[in-house]
């Protein structure tokens, strides 16, 4: 049993050791034109399904989110802060998308992937070590709004996107960002 026990401790501050050695020997490459080891991706991919899962638990979804008026909401914030990265239906990501790691995903079906209150959740809060930014300086309705958009995203093409954009344009299409108006850019 004391044999047992002197092992596991050996294996422990090897494995202590090794992991030392990689963090502060700079044998870690954090440069964004490598990928992450295969085991480093899992665990992070593992970790954010996991934590956005545990931390949306509890959010409500409210009942108007199918209206017209969330739907264009959704559309402003969205043409305006998110298609840059993330493409929308026949708009290219810009080019600093291209150089970040992880890529921005395209949306087209996140909201198959995500509940409602997962997608308010990483709005919100935003994701470590990803690139994408936490809104919680909008209001939940601001936030709802673009879940509601993400909601439609995936039947729609570039004409409908134009349409909503056109409409959020009309309708005076801004938000606020710590209590300064960002007025939206005419198409």
């Amino acid at each position: 049993m004391k044999r047992l026990a002197w092992s596991l401790a050996g294996i422990l501050l090897v494995g202590i050791g090794a992991g030392t050695a990689v963090v502060f020997g700079g044998l870690y490459d954090v440069g964004a034109t490598s990928p992450h080891w295969r085991l480093t991706y899992r665990v992070l991919e593992t970790a954010r399904f996991h934590s956005i899962r545990h931390h949306a638990e509890g959010i409500t979804t409210p009942v108007d989110l199918e209206t017209q008026a969330r739907l264009v909401g959704g559309a402003s914030h969205f043409s305006t802060h998110c298609a840059s990265c993330h493409s929308a239906p026949g708009v290219e990501a810009e080019d600093m998308a291209e150089g970040m790691y992880p890529k921005p995903p395209v949306l087209n079906d996140v909201a198959q992937r995500y509940t409602q209150g997962e997608l308010f959740w990483i709005l919100k809060h935003g994701i470590k070590m990803s690139g994408m930014p936490s809104w919680a300086d909008h209001g939940d309705d601001d936030l709802w709004n673009i879940v509601a958009f993400l909601k439609k995203l995936p039947g729609m093409n570039s004409s409908d996107y134009q349409a909503l954009v056109a409409q959020a344009g009309a309708a005076g299409g801004h938000h606020m960002h710590h209590d300064m108006d960002m007025p939206m850019p005419r198409q």
